[in-house]
């Protein structure tokens, strides 16, 4: 807490939406800009089991596929949302998590759907990528969730394997194949029977969270479900 105090002396804590001071995060003002944008919305998929059997391509096996059971947003992907997040993660503007949770938490109805998850996994980035934006901007939103809810943080079972291209870059059918095998499962019994609330600040296509849910079904957990700041 005392050094929570000295860093907010060194830099004072401003809302990210206007950059006027405010210990929130988040001003009043701008608080009802966000809510104007919010859809707080929920989008339910049905729980697949794998065949064995199958013998369906698997391109079209995993196209078609969902790993996960739902998934819970704030926010569309447009607008001043996507300007918004696009300084968060790629202009140095890591402070911002701050703005999203605390407009998270004023709603205590959506709040409860996260609640329901016992342990959050942030979507990984490469050491590279880390490396060059000093954060990743999905464990920042998990961490701060985290901290103010019952949920545990791991984020050393789920890791990447190797660089890909930007998913950003590339269009569907291109992001489907460049994700696939990206990711890897260590310390499995951390998150064996557990509720997993798997966190990403954008879904496009689903495909990267896709992937990650279809290696987190290794450890097998309860369920899955993904949390996003916004939907394309």
């Amino acid at each position: 807490m005392k050094i929570e105090k000295l860093i907010n002396l060194i830099y004072p804590p401003t809302c990210g939406i206007c950059g006027k001071l405010n210990e929130k995060f988040l001003c009043k003002r701008c608080e009802k800009i966000l809510e104007s944008e919010a859809v707080f919305g929920i989008d339910k998929y049905k729980n697949i089991k794998i065949k064995k059997e199958r013998k369906e391509n698997i391109e079209n096996d995993f196209r078609d596929r969902k790993y996960f059971i739902e998934h819970l947003y704030i926010f569309l992907y447009q607008g001043i949302i996507r300007r918004i997040i696009l300084k968060y993660k790629f202009q140095e503007e890591s402070y911002l998590y701050k703005t999203f949770v605390n407009f998270l938490l004023k709603n205590e109805n959506f709040f409860e759907n996260i609640e329901k998850y016992d342990t959050i996994v942030p979507v990984p980035i490469s050491r590279k990528r880390l490396k060059s934006r000093g954060y990743n901007q999905s464990e920042l939103i998990a961490k701060e969730i985290a901290y103010n809810s019952n949920l545990i943080l791991e984020t050393g079972c789920l890791y990447k394997v190797k660089n890909i291209v930007e998913q950003s870059k590339l269009n569907k059918e291109e992001r489907l194949k460049n994700i696939q095998g990206v990711y890897g499962l260590v310390n499995k019994e951390k998150l064996y029977k557990k509720k997993i609330l798997l966190v990403d600040d954008i879904f496009t296509t689903g495909s990267t969270v896709n992937e990650c849910a279809k290696v987190l079904r290794n450890a097998h957990p309860r369920k899955i479900g993904v949390f996003t700041l916004a939907k394309d």
